[in-house]
């Protein structure tokens, strides 16, 4: 029998990533061919998996649902099914105005979608991932939703309110794709810091990544999307202790000002941003800090922002992204704020503090050269082969280039490399025999 055709169009975070490769586990390879390209029509069926945060996200998914429509209406697919973040909130909306798909889906709606493709939801697969990720290395998604309603978020109306995944099948998950190959896991949730409290009455953060470290044929741990306030003990004293554990957080912070954190509703205050900060720099010595920042919220004065510049050069990030505030309907800050800032203002903003954070990465990474470093290599590109650092996550920071002189390295394994020279947000090596 002619295997039906399936392609999974995965949009915006490595959350929803996740949820795509838990879908592909549950389709029958013998009944299904599987593919995760998102401009690809040679198809039966298409699933775009979209995203709804934020109002470039939101564009791209109307845009790719919009092409992959005209595909269905021309017949060069047979099906055309959405699901996600975008799809859960705008359901109704999407139903009327892009009418030829064939059906729309939330975000938890996994059972009713493999039945549409013709297949059922199968308890025994339940954890399992079919990787889109290089091999070697995984996201590994810990819980759903969020309780916090920071003032411009609207992930709580989306994913509702916090679930943590118990911790046994997180460890039975993780315990799996260690079988297959992964040397990496990338710990992810809407807030990793909240995991357990839940379930068990308290947070339990800490004792999971120990016993993640603990699992063999893991090599390295990354947390990712720590949320500041509470920041857990524990999780400190566990990037501190164990070796697996990369010294590296990704903690979104947001704003520094008093009276954008408050109106943000972020739950601390600009002294306790500061004295966090000193308390990870000083236990975890050489941690490298990813953080979020958001420009041009409700109310943001010159004065909020001299000072959110003055954060950036006074923790100097080894690693920082920023947004320009884009209103979000039913959230907070929709609902009670006025969008004051004039976008070009939100737009010179965002310019100043990444000219200043690329200054500050570029001797960040110089301050670097001459030293030898673990490296796990990802892949082989032009000339070069390209690999990371325990200082570096997949995708979004600096990859060490190796140049190519005709030895064979393997993606996945872990080698000796001497730094020799750096650029703002690259670095070159050589391997050390």
């Amino acid at each position: 029998m002619k295997k039906k055709r399936i392609n999974i169009v995965t949009l915006g975070c490595s959350k929803n990533l996740v949820d795509s490769e838990h879908l592909m586990a549950q389709l029958d390879p013998q009944a299904f061919e599987i593919t995760f390209d998102e401009n690809s029509t040679e198809a039966d069926v298409v699933i775009i998996n979209t995203c709804g945060f934020i109002g470039d996200a939101k564009e791209e998914s109307i845009d790719t649902i919009l092409s992959f429509a005209r595909a269905r209406e021309e017949g060069r697919i047979d099906q055309l099914f959405v699901m996600g973040c975008l799809s859960e909130r705008y359901k109704k909306d999407l139903e009327t105005e892009i009418p030829e798909v064939d059906q729309y889906f939330g975000v938890n709606n996994l059972s009713d979608i493999l039945r549409a493709v013709g297949s059922r939801y199968r308890d025994e697969l339940r954890g399992e991932r079919h990787l889109t990720t290089p091999s070697h290395y995984a996201y590994l998604k810990i819980s759903e939703g969020c309780n916090w309603g920071c003032g411009y978020c609207a992930i709580p109306l989306i994913r509702g309110r916090h679930v943590s995944v118990p911790m046994e099948e997180v460890l039975a998950e993780a315990e799996g794709l260690a079988r297959k190959g992964v040397k990496e896991l990338i710990v992810i949730a809407q807030d990793t810091t909240y995991y357990g409290l839940d379930l068990y009455g308290k947070r339990r953060l800490g004792e999971l990544l120990r016993n993640l470290c603990a699992l063999e044929g893991i090599r390295w741990v990354r947390l990712h999307y720590a949320y500041p306030a509470q920041f857990p003990r524990d999780v400190i004293e566990a990037l501190r202790d164990e070796p697996k554990l990369c010294k590296y957080l990704d903690i979104p912070f947001q704003h520094i000002s008093d009276a954008q954190l408050k109106s943000m509703r972020r739950g601390l205050d600009r002294t306790e941003t500061y004295a966090l900060i000193e308390a990870l720099r000083r236990e975890i010595p050489g941690i490298a800090l990813r953080t979020t920042l958001l420009v041009g919220y409700p109310g943001e004065t010159d004065a909020d922002f001299d000072q959110l510049l003055q954060f950036v050069r006074d923790i100097r990030f080894e690693r920082l992204g920023v947004f320009p505030y884009s209103e979000e309907e039913g959230t907070y800050s929709a609902t009670r704020l006025r969008d004051d800032v004039p976008p070009e203002v939100k737009q010179q903003r965002v310019d100043r503090i990444m000219e200043l954070q690329s200054e500050i990465s570029r001797e960040n990474n110089l301050a670097r050269v001459g030293r030898t470093e673990e490296v796990i290599i990802d892949r082989h590109e032009g000339n070069f082969w390209i690999g990371r650092t325990q200082y570096d996550s997949p995708e979004v920071d600096t990859e060490i280039l190796i140049a190519d002189t005709g030895q064979t390295l393997h993606p996945g394994t872990f080698y000796p490399v001497e730094i020799t020279a750096a650029e703002e947000y690259d670095l070159y090596g050589r391997l050390v025999k």
